[in-house]
């Protein structure tokens, strides 16, 4: 959604009708996870994506009736071969597309609510009706303290809305089903819950050539990207126009008064130990799922055993990624940038780092499939 925030607000202010495709469940090896989006407005336009190009094609012949019909539409698509004569995937996999149209003004206006709620950062749950005996495409909004949109029946939608608020408090999406009228454990009605969690923080400490490269590979993947840095002539918003912050303070000190949960990345691209070594203690007492710190081994020798002198445990200094980022050879501020990131995706799904080519099985470690 995220992606597709600009692009869906500008169709909405023209008034122009649009169908979004949804990627509403994965069996297999597939390009992308269920909640992958492709939206294509009346005029011809597209944005997003739900295959990486596999059924795109398809996929945007269907949208282009569901705006003529009004009729939500639910597609599957499977394996393709020399010899099928369908359109499917390449990868072997299965995925399940839900094409819903919005070409009323009122169908528009409540989508255009939950771009808002995503674009201002709040936490906020879509559940759609998939398939079973409730109105297909029906929508429920769900935040934090209020709902909006019914799937149809009050004790479907009170079933929906608490398991909603359940998997947005943990940040995931997929799909639950129900009975007819919220019952557990039955199968009659089958709802896509789509969550939008407020983007996870990335925390780059160091205000340097490398840290510009590091927060713009941040805000490409999606991070929120503080620089952080105590010199006022090197933490200028000038030398770092992606970034969402630039803070001049003590890095420690702002550590310590800024949140961070289990989806931060902290990198630490300062070597100094005037300000390592109090940062670096300040992060190793939070749940940070990253810290990764820039120097030579020499330099991290040396950091450390200035943090052993400062009290850090044998346990906490293991969470430490130093050298930072992955062995890719890089040279340039830019190339060392693709090594961090390539580590915190590493980190985040549980890669090897081996090229793809000199492994077998799973290529996506979080849903399986060759």
């Amino acid at each position: 959604m995220r992606e597709l925030l600009s692009q869906l607000r500008d169709w909405h202010t023209a008034g122009t009708p649009f169908a979004l495709a949804t990627v509403v469940g994965v069996r297999g090896s597939a390009p992308r996870a269920p909640g992958a989006l492709m939206a294509v407005a009346a005029t011809g336009a597209v944005a997003g994506s739900v295959s990486g190009g596999c059924v795109e094609s398809d996929v945007y012949e269907v949208a282009t009736e569901t705006l003529t019909t009004g009729r939500t539409e639910l597609r599957t698509y499977g394996i393709s071969d020399d010899e099928a004569f369908g359109v499917g995937l390449t990868c072997g996999g299965t995925i399940e597309v839900l094409v819903q149209p919005f070409v009323t003004a009122a169908d528009r206006d409540g989508l255009r609510e939950l771009v808002d709620t995503v674009a201002a950062g709040e936490p906020v749950a879509l559940a759609t009706v998939v398939s079973g005996a409730a109105p297909p495409g029906a929508r429920r909004v769900v935040l934090t303290g209020r709902v909006s949109g019914s799937l149809g029946d009050e004790g479907l939608d009170a079933a929906v809305t608490d398991d909603a608020r359940g998997l947005l408090a943990q940040g995931a999406t997929g799909s639950v089903r129900y009975g007819a009228h919220g019952e557990r454990r039955m199968q009659d009605v089958t709802v896509f819950v789509q969550t939008y969690a407020p983007a996870p923080r990335m925390l780059v400490f160091g205000a340097i050539d490398h840290a510009a490269a590091t927060a713009r590979i941040g805000s490409f993947l999606g991070y929120r990207v503080t620089v952080c840095d105590a010199r006022p002539a090197f933490a200028t918003r000038e030398r770092f126009p992606t970034a969402d912050e630039v803070v001049c303070a003590w890095p420690h000190t702002y550590l310590e008064s800024t949140p961070v949960d289990a989806r931060t990345v902290v990198c630490v691209l300062t070597h100094d130990p005037k300000f390592d070594v109090p940062l670096l203690a300040a992060a190793l007492r939070t749940p940070a799922a990253y810290i990764g710190v820039m120097g030579s081994r020499r330099t991290h020798a040396d950091r450390i055993a200035r943090l052993r002198e400062a009290g850090v445990g044998e346990a906490e200094l293991t969470r430490l990624a130093s050298p930072v980022g992955l062995d890719l050879g890089a040279r340039t501020p830019e190339e060392t940038a693709v090594s961090i990131a390539a580590e915190i995706i590493q980190h985040r799904w549980g890669g090897t780092g081996r090229p793809l080519g000199e492994l077998a099985g799973a290529i996506h470690h979080d849903r399986g499939g060759a």
